[in-house]
């Protein structure tokens, strides 16, 4: 990926921080469990659920397992359409790419599709150091970048912001971006809606060059698909003459009849809508609507990377609909913000360390955001068993070992910081397979357990800072069961 947010601190830190900010955890506590019900009722709907979420899983898993076949067919398609496709190694690539292609047009301003794809490469920044104007026309996206602040939330980017903070930004910075907010504006939903309704329309009608990312890409037919509740991302796919969509190789599915699973399951999972309000399809361009010029960048950044690992792969299934967040109770007490990526959340916890690596403080941190609870396994419309792939990262973490980085094999150092957690797994290896040195260990725990402290000295301070070590018991349970039932009939 392009990098941490600047500044960032390990997780930790960050969330700590988070959690002392009551108007914040307010905002994020009232968000998430009203997404969350309304979620829980959308699926109990569908009697079929849990067939369309394993058949979710299995298309996914072939397309990963095929992947390289079916992008070629998806470039294939694409052309044939008269679109243009680029391949993208990472950001940097990326981004130029874009770039060079907005420069053609000799257009100064785009505007955008709420795109996760485009923020994980920084292409806002890089357009904006070549000169060029990006703006976004998601509602929860403009309020971030009125604010000048940062997404926190894969579906709800603004989620941090209650109504109050949203009308203070709306009548602060509309008027330096466009038209400014209306006179009295209020935090009313319906005038800060029209509020930014107004204040987009000018936008959309002037702009030459749209950008976007996609929710999926189908093989067969070089289709590109957006679903959306607003109907600004359509405005941007129709109305520009050139359109940049710059999608995840992952994005994709082999035929139309693998997107009709997606298209029940999404949106139930996400918004708890039975179907999006718009699901916008383009194939190519037409020379009658639409946009006349159309460019595909597929992104690689990390992906073929992560498809190396067998395990932590499953996290290429994403397709982005956030449930995991709004379950997760460590996310709902720290926010978005202290995961330090684009991708907050449980799915952020096994996907940015994977695109980006371990070796930064804050990725080496985040498979340690998580309680290991499992409710994100449990509500992910396409089965990513994150705990897994949690406790696989932290493994890798911790012990280092083989990983494949820019396409060639490399061995991970062990992470600084962890040698006393290293060397607590490697005595209890040796204990447990020593059976006479483990009893005799456990006979003078229980002989001691008066002297036992409650919190544990040097680095184990920070595992019983947080919680309570369990008392050892008055005798181990082999002199127990020996003592109790061993001298009676029967008893083995």
């Amino acid at each position: 990926m392009s990098g941490t947010y600047l500044g960032m601190p390990a997780f930790p830190e960050a969330a700590r921080e988070a959690v002392g900010n009551e108007t914040l955890r307010g905002n994020l506590r009232h968000a998430t469990h009203t997404i969350r019900a309304k979620r829980a009722k959308a699926v109990t709907e569908v009697s079929d659920w849990a067939e369309l979420r394993e058949a979710g899983k299995r298309i996914k898993d072939h397309t990963l397992r095929h992947l390289d076949r079916y992008l070629v067919q998806l470039e294939e398609s694409v052309t044939a359409a008269g679109g243009v496709v680029h391949w993208a190694a990472d950001a940097d690539e990326a981004n130029d790419i874009v770039t060079q292609l907005v420069k053609m047009t000799g257009e100064s301003e785009v505007v955008k599709v709420k795109s996760m794809a485009t923020q994980e490469i920084g292409l806002n920044e890089a357009l904006e150091a070549e000169g060029i104007h990006a703006y976004e026309t998601d509602l929860a996206e403009l309020i971030v970048q009125l604010g000048k602040d940062r997404p926190s939330h894969i579906l709800v980017p603004a989620i941090h912001r209650n109504r109050g903070e949203i009308r203070d930004i709306f009548r602060s910075e509309m008027s330096e971006w466009g038209r400014p907010a209306p006179e009295g504006l209020t935090d009313s939903p319906a005038e800060l809606a029209e509020a930014a309704r107004l204040h987009l329309r000018e936008k959309f009608l002037r702009a030459k060059v749209g950008i976007s990312g996609a929710n999926f890409m189908v093989a067969e037919t070089g289709t590109l698909v957006v679903v959306e509740s607003e109907g600004n991302g359509r405005m941007c796919l129709t109305l520009p003459e050139t359109l940049i969509s710059v999608v995840g190789i992952e994005k994709i599915v082999p035929t139309w009849q693998d997107l009709e699973v997606f298209l029940q399951t999404l949106p139930r999972s996400s918004t708890a809508e039975r179907m999006n309000p718009y699901t916008s399809t383009w194939t190519g361009t037409t020379g009658q609507d639409g946009p006349s010029t159309f460019h595909l960048v597929l992104l690689d950044n990390g992906r073929t990377d992560t498809l190396a690992d067998e395990v932590g792969r499953q996290a290429l299934r994403c397709i982005r609909c956030s449930a995991c967040l709004n379950v997760c109770p460590v996310y709902e007490r720290a926010g978005g913000h202290a995961y330090g990526s684009v991708y907050p959340g449980p799915i952020g916890a096994i996907l940015s360390p994977q695109l980006r690596g371990t070796a930064s403080e804050i990725d080496a941190s985040l498979p340690y955001a998580s309680s290991l609870c499992g409710a994100c396994y449990e509500v992910c419309p396409v089965a990513i068993d994150i705990p897994e792939v949690l406790v696989h990262l932290r493994e890798r973490v911790v012990e280092g070992g083989e990983v494949t980085r820019e396409g060639n094999k490399v061995v991970l150092r062990p992470a600084k910081g962890h040698a006393a957690e290293r060397a607590a797994m490697r005595a209890a290896r040796w204990a447990f397979t020593h059976p006479g040195a483990l009893r005799t260990g456990q006979r003078a725990a229980s002989r001691t357990r008066r002297f036992h402290p409650r919190t544990l000295p040097g680095p184990g301070r920070a595992w019983s800072g947080t919680r309570d070590l369990p008392p050892v018991p008055a005798e181990p349970f082999r002199d127990w069961w020996q003592r109790t039932r061993g001298g009676k009939d029967g008893a083995k």
